[in-house]
């Protein structure tokens, strides 16, 4: 396991479930690429609603089933890790409507539980 403390940073990638790379969720293809990259983690949520650059309304109410919902990918590692992986990731994620964000974070504690 690697050391992570101090200043690193938190990379968000914003999508929507319904987003594929070939047969797959585009959001396990990112995960999964992020693991073979050597990242130290990432935590992928489900929201129950949202909208993005088209304001369209995507929610989870069953009277209007939505066909989209939010995906919300987070990385904390340090910038040379994600900066490697962005550039692979930038393939990956052609076609389909996303936001991805970068912020430095403070770590205060990366262990195995």
């Amino acid at each position: 396991m690697r050391k992570l403390e101090g200043e690193q940073v938190l990379l968000r990638i914003f999508l929507g479930d319904r987003d594929r790379v070939g047969h797959r969720a585009a959001w396990e293809a990112i995960l999964a690429l992020l693991r073979s990259e050597g990242l130290a983690g990432a935590s992928m949520f489900h929201g129950h609603a949202g909208f993005g650059a088209a304001s369209v309304i995507h929610t989870e109410k069953l009277l209007e089933m939505s066909s989209d919902l939010p995906v919300l990918i987070e990385v904390v590692d340090t910038q040379e890790h994600i900066d490697r992986a962005l550039e692979k990731l930038e393939d990956l994620i052609q076609g389909f409507g996303i936001l991805i964000t970068m912020e430095k974070v403070r770590v205060i504690r990366y262990r195995p539980g």
